[in-house]
């Protein structure tokens, strides 16, 4: 009796500080949108191509994914064009790991805000977040042309491209924020990310597709958050295939796991970040 007691009173506690800091971070919300307009712009500042480069990096990487996977290989895509096949999953993933370096490395790198002024922490990371959805918008455009080049015509299922943006946003925010304040203790996160990042691509489906993995092992690859998201993607823009929401259900609930892990963890240790960075 006296463990439940505990039990409800602990969870009480955190639901009432998860409501203050929600507040305070509304209260605080035209700086976050300061923060996410000024992260847009710092992209593209001083750079000769500019908002090109959001879909230079997706573009090249689906020309040497074609040549390596998709021409030597023969990875199986179901009767698409393997360009069509990469780059529609390409899409995604360059935003989420895109996102993650720059959302990884986002407290260290505006240590003089944080020392300075107060405000939210989390709107730092959550801004670069929002900020990438810019390149993921630019970057999908030219699917549209890839659609008229190759002749393929979406089905319905298009429609949810942009709500599937949702359950990517949640688990970005919920892995940046956990990067963001671990970094802030030990520098060399930023160096070992893209292994991460790299590695975690292998571990997708984005080179291969899903049927490639043996039916009974499928269930151990959606415990990857990423496979799901990425996997509906892909179902939405090919007509040959259609979205599998067991999937994008387990992927959306895992994220919403993160989501809260990470905010635990950057709550419990934001109070700390003025004095380390």
């Amino acid at each position: 009796m006296g463990e439940a007691t505990a039990l409800t009173a602990t969870k009480r506690k955190t639901s009432r500080a998860s409501q203050a800091w929600a507040l305070e971070f509304w209260h605080y919300r035209e700086l976050f949108f300061f923060l996410v307009w000024r992260d847009v712009k710092i992209r593209y500042k001083q750079t000769l191509l500019g908002a090109l480069w959001a879909i230079i990096q997706p573009f090249f990487t689906m020309l040497v994914f074609t040549l390596f996977f998709g021409t030597l290989a023969k990875i199986p895509t179901e009767g698409i064009p393997y360009q069509l096949f990469s780059y529609c999953a390409l899409v995604p993933w360059t935003y989420f790991a895109t996102t993650l370096s720059f959302a990884g490395n986002s407290l260290v790198s505006n240590q003089e805000l944080i020392t300075k002024v107060y405000f939210p922490r989390v709107a730092v990371p959550a801004s670069a977040v929002l900020s990438g959805l810019v390149d993921f918008a630019i970057s999908s455009l030219v699917l549209i042309g890839m659609m008229i080049w190759f002749r393929v015509l979406p089905s319905w299922e298009l429609i949810l491209w942009p709500f599937l943006v949702i359950p990517l946003v949640i688990l970005a925010l919920g892995v940046a924020l956990f990067l963001s304040s671990l970094n802030v203790k030990y520098r060399d996160v930023k160096y070992v990310l893209p292994f991460v990042t790299q590695f975690w691509l292998f571990l997708t489906p984005i080179i291969y597709p899903t049927s490639l993995i043996p039916e009974r092992f499928q269930f151990l690859m959606y415990l990857n958050p990423m496979a799901g998201i990425i996997d509906a993607f892909r179902d939405s823009f090919l007509p040959t295939r259609h979205v599998n929401w067991t999937a994008l259900g387990i992927s959306f609930g895992i994220s919403m796991i993160v989501l809260v892990l990470g905010s635990l963890y950057f709550k419990r240790t934001e109070r700390e970040f003025a004095d380390i960075v």
